[in-house]
């Protein structure tokens, strides 16, 4: 609508308003009824593309879903039209008063995405069909099927109000923050471009012996006193199912924390894997009997 490109600078965007404000403003237009409404569009447009929260909004959730979150009001609070208009002396501030503010008598003024940027240009600046809203599903998984990967059916309502169920293959590795992408699958697009995609992610259940950080896992394991001065071997539970084995040196003191390399979770893209880190807590008896004592008491002796 305003003749300038999709990376064009704030300066370029008022210079382009300027031009065509003066050329279509309903002072000059003699009662021409098109060419006011012409002047309510391009307005608008420079009230959007002139706010960067606002166009930044735009561009993320399209003219459908940008109006969903912006009225006719939102739209042109904050903007400064009206020192504009005051340049040109038209009295800005009567223009959006009394009855003939932008968007008056109730009517919504939207302007049409594919011309957003290309009015006024002659057609040189169109831009690329618009695409429909992506769409986001967050899925409860448990750390086996983050491990190992599964498959889930999913009943999510389509655009159209129906409920709708797929089957998705949750790869090895879809940790917090790793998302899987439905091309197609989000929201069509209301001006006839592409559909959106839809976006799945995780959430982590809990899960009784391990804790995730990023691909990592840490999980905890009690050895006794002595096995901890004359050191021991130990077996170690894993998300594959397999037990793994783990050597405690001699020495070991409590909290000390182990790692068994390789043994935490895929990373999604199949290029290596996490680490298993076990920290050894000591578990020391609340009562001795006779002989126990007597034994401790010796090692006592001994310096020990």
């Amino acid at each position: 609508m305003l003749g300038v490109s999709k990376d064009a600078s704030a300066g370029d965007i008022k210079k382009a308003y300027r031009k065509l404000a003066l050329k279509y403003h309903p002072d000059k237009a003699a009662g021409d009824k098109a060419k006011e409404e012409k002047f309510k569009e391009i307005s608008e447009a420079y009230a959007v593309l002139s706010d960067a929260e606002k166009r930044k909004k735009y561009d993320t959730y399209g003219s459908e879903g940008f109006q969903q979150q912006y009225s006719q009001e939102d739209i042109f609070r904050g903007s400064n039209i009206e020192d504009i208009l005051k340049e040109f002396g038209f009295g800005g501030a009567s223009f959006f008063s009394g009855g003939r503010k932008v968007g008056g008598g109730g009517k919504r003024f939207s302007f049409n995405p594919e011309s957003m940027f290309g009015f006024g240009g002659g057609g040189q600046q169109q831009s690329a069909p618009v695409k429909g809203s992506d769409l986001e599903y967050e899925i409860a998984l448990t750390l086996p099927e983050i491990a190992n990967g599964t498959s889930k059916t999913l009943s999510f309502q389509n655009p159209s109000g129906g409920t709708e169920t797929i089957t998705v293959k949750i790869p090895k590795g879809m940790i917090p923050g790793k998302k899987l992408r439905l091309a197609g699958r989000g929201q069509p697009s209301p001006y006839g471009g592409p559909s959106g995609d839809l976006f799945i992610k995780s959430k982590i259940m809990n899960d009784p012996n391990f804790k995730l950080k990023e691909f990592d896992l840490y999980t905890t394991r009690e050895i006794k006193l002595t096995d901890a001065l004359l050191g021991t071997q130990i077996s170690v539970p894993s998300l594959s199912g397999r037990q793994l084995s783990l050597k405690i040196p001699p020495g070991t003191k409590h909290k000390s924390k182990m790692r068994l390399a390789g043994s935490g979770i895929p990373h999604m893209k199949g290029n290596g894997c996490g680490d298993l880190f076990v920290e050894i807590h000591l578990t020391m008896p609340k009562k001795l009997n006779k002989k126990q004592k007597q034994l401790v008491e010796s090692l006592a002796e001994e310096g020990l």
